[in-house]
């Protein structure tokens, strides 16, 4: 979709507010695509006709259905397209911790870029900068899962996810660089099928899993995709973007009930194992690997978003942390040391999982 006009933006509700009528026409909305995240969607606007933000989602609602709404809106304004006097966008930006962040040019976690404006008026957030691009999946896609979590009662958590025929689904968990993308590879490869590569979120045993790029470095089991010259580079160099029907050819999964739970850790001078593991251990492993608003450095982010309310923060961060160590203490919980690209190996381990 685009728009050649500086004073329509692509908003699902039509309501303008104070940034538009401040604004509106110092720049263009040149582009806005639909996302869908399975769970809910966000409509992403730019002021580039051609915005790599959008490249990092698969799934996106198209042609858009005339008054068809989305839960959120982020609206991208490049300052290299349309300069805009920083004396008039600081009346309007963010006060608090992420918006003195981005001004510092720091997004989230180890996300680096241009310094910029966050602006929030309720589901519509506004980021005037250059390479806007760099915030959107650092920070806007993790953030808005985790607000969404909050208030839908749902836990968001970083994980892979596979379904295996007539045995449920098993989630991933893992350090960087632990395995978790080969080890889904695999298992889909082998048989199991596809629900999400980086976010999950949870309601009891349901896992819904989050459409996106799969994130995939130099290795034997992606080598030859990567030197096939078809993928984009992801943020970090030595990182490529995949759309995971490129590996697997399947609609993804939208929703399963959960069966497994996974630390993945390979390490091949270690013994192969895939041990069941005790709750205590386990959340405190998920705690700060998987909980999205520790993992991921979001409590200013919730905090802000519950209006700076000490005890809605309690109540809300208390609930989301005893939904996820109910979801802990209702499945089965494994550590695995496993190479997948071993075909004897990777039998087993699926084996045992579908059991």
């Amino acid at each position: 979709m685009t728009s050649s006009s500086a004073h329509t933006l692509p908003y699902a509700d039509g309501v303008r507010d104070d940034v538009e009528a401040t604004l509106g026409k110092a720049y263009t909305i040149k582009s806005s695509r639909l996302v869908d995240l399975n769970v809910f969607r966000v409509r992403i606007s730019s002021n580039l006709a051609d915005f790599e933000g959008y490249s990092y989602f698969t799934k996106f609602v198209e042609p858009e259905p005339t008054g068809l709404l989305c839960e959120y809106e982020v609206v991208c304004v490049d300052l290299d397209e349309d300069p805009i006097d920083p004396t008039v966008l600081e009346p309007l930006t963010d006060t608090g911790f992420r918006a003195d962040r981005f001004r510092s040019g720091f997004y989230l976690t180890h996300h680096f870029g241009p310094p910029a404006h966050l602006v929030t008026r309720g589901n519509r957030i506004y980021v005037f900068g250059r390479r806007l691009d760099r915030t959107i999946w650092p920070y806007f896609a993790k953030h808005l899962l985790t607000i969404f979590a909050i208030d839908h009662d749902m836990v968001h958590l970083k994980a892979a996810a596979f379904v295996q025929p007539d045995a449920g689904a098993t989630l991933l968990f893992g350090r960087g660089s632990g395995g978790k993308t080969v080890f889904i590879t695999q298992a889909c490869q082998a048989g199991a099928e596809f629900l999400s590569n980086t976010h999950v979120l949870t309601r009891g045993n349901t896992v819904y899993g989050v459409p996106s790029a799969m994130r995939v470095r130099r290795d034997r089991c992606f080598e030859e995709v990567i030197a096939s010259g078809r993928l984009e580079r992801h943020l970090d160099a030595s990182e490529f973007r995949v759309d995971p029907g490129l590996i697997f050819g399947l609609e993804p999964h939208a929703q399963a009930t959960i069966r497994n739970l996974c630390i993945i850790d390979y390490n091949p001078d270690q013994p192969s194992r895939c041990d069941e593991v005790g709750e205590e251990s386990f959340a405190a492993f998920l705690d700060l690997f998987a909980f999205a608003i520790g993992t991921y450095g979001l409590k200013d982010d919730v905090l802000a978003h519950l209006g700076n309310n000490f005890d809605r923060y309690g109540t809300a961060y208390a609930g989301m942390k005893r939904r996820m160590h109910e979801l802990i203490a209702s499945t089965r919980r494994f550590y695995i040391n496993a190479d997948m690209l071993d075909p004897a190996v990777r039998s087993r381990t699926l084996a045992k999982l579908a059991e």
